[in-house]
């Protein structure tokens, strides 16, 4: 059971149509709830290993919020990663 800020984080990465604008260190820490690894990448970027999958991505500067294709990718990796829709 996720708390309620990471169901609120979940949901938004989930939503129809895709949104821009969710806060990255809000999705980073649904990841830590979510059990999954982060460690520090070169530069921007931050690798994820959760469900036995593993993934780069690029922490969005200079503006904290994430665009619609990390979104889309984001949710893409949770999928294949195994996390179920709560």
């Amino acid at each position: 059971m996720l708390k309620k800020k990471h169901q609120a984080t979940f949901d938004a990465i989930f939503a129809k149509p895709v949104q821009s604008g969710i806060v990255w260190k809000d999705i980073e820490a649904l990841l830590e709830a979510l059990g999954a690894e982060l460690s520090e990448g070169n530069g921007s970027r931050i690798r994820i290993v959760l469900g036995g999958r593993k993934a780069v991505f690029h922490r969005p500067h200079p503006r904290k919020e994430t665009d619609k294709g990390a979104v889309a990718s984001m949710r893409r990796f949770l999928i294949e990663a195994g996390v179920k829709l709560c």
